[in-house]
């Protein structure tokens, strides 16, 4: 069986993928074919379905996992597989081929609780340690994508991943920059895509829920959060969210540590997903 981190231009490819995406289309002169994305655990890769498209496109769904024979080629600058043949591989677990990250998920929990414990505000710390020891909520950052299959972290383990990032890089910014708020910034790192968890579900795919379609991560996100502050002052109440609602907006930023975010949360966005030269 080949993965997809194994796939070469010219090389025939025999293995069992997740299709994580699936578009029926037509070519300029009205021709059906089948747009695919197939994904195991090493990677993602364009997949299409130029003959029998009726006859296989019967056989199976996004999501499922499916037995692919075809060939690599390249398209511009990337592959993409020409299937030849497919069927659905009913003895294969679809979430277990979905991308994963190369770093070790324990380890990324323990620096996760680290940075958690360093709060010292008597509030923020309580909030905080409300949901590290949510084991939904755990399993969720540890299980989801931090934006979703096409975005950053786009990965099994990204939602964990790019919220250790973030966090750490709003920690150092606060010891170099004494004037911040360091436990409302730190506290506001780990949980700025918190609402990720209620907006995204499992792989392959990582599909949105219905409510994340129509609220975002963002509005779910403080939901959840303002669920967990009873006891909070309201004033440092009002500043994290601030902080959390506009980590994508840095003209709403309204306050030092709201833009610290912004700009920590693209920074590590960047850092994962910007071409690197050659060493």
């Amino acid at each position: 069986m080949t993965t997809i981190a194994e796939l070469e231009e010219d090389r025939v490819v025999e293995g069992v993928f997740a299709v994580t995406r699936k578009e029926r289309r037509r070519t300029r002169t009205g021709a059906a074919f089948l747009s695919l994305e197939l994904a195991d655990a090493s990677g993602r890769i364009e997949a299409r379905v130029w003959s029998d498209v009726e006859l296989l496109d019967r056989r199976f769904d996004q999501g499922d996992a499916v037995r692919v024979l075809g060939r690599v080629e390249r398209f511009g600058n990337r592959l993409q597989v020409q299937v030849r043949a497919l069927e659905t591989a009913e003895d294969a677990d679809p979430e277990a081929l979905t991308p994963t990250l190369k770093r070790d998920a324990d380890e990324l929990d323990g620096f996760f609780e680290f940075l958690a414990a360093e709060i010292a505000h008597p509030g923020l710390a309580r909030l905080i340690d409300g949901f590290v020891r949510d084991t939904r909520i755990r399993t969720a950052f540890r299980s989801l994508p931090a934006a979703g299959a096409d975005g950053h972290h786009g990965y099994a383990g990204g939602l964990l991943e790019h919220t250790v990032g973030v966090a750490t890089l709003c920690r150092e910014t606060a010891q170099l920059h004494p004037r911040l708020r360091s436990d409302l910034l730190l506290a506001a790192a780990l949980l700025h895509d918190v609402g990720r968890t209620r907006e995204l579900r499992p792989g392959p795919a990582f599909p949105q829920t219905e409510e994340g379609r129509l609220l975002g991560h963002v509005h779910l996100g403080l939901r959840l959060i303002e669920d967990r502050t009873e006891g909070l002052d309201l004033e440092v109440q009002a500043e994290l969210l601030h902080a959390i609602a506009c980590h994508h907006d840095r003209q709403a930023a309204r306050t030092a540590e709201a833009a610290v975010l912004y700009h920590a949360n693209q920074l590590d966005a960047q850092a994962a997903t910007r071409p690197v030269g050659d060493s």
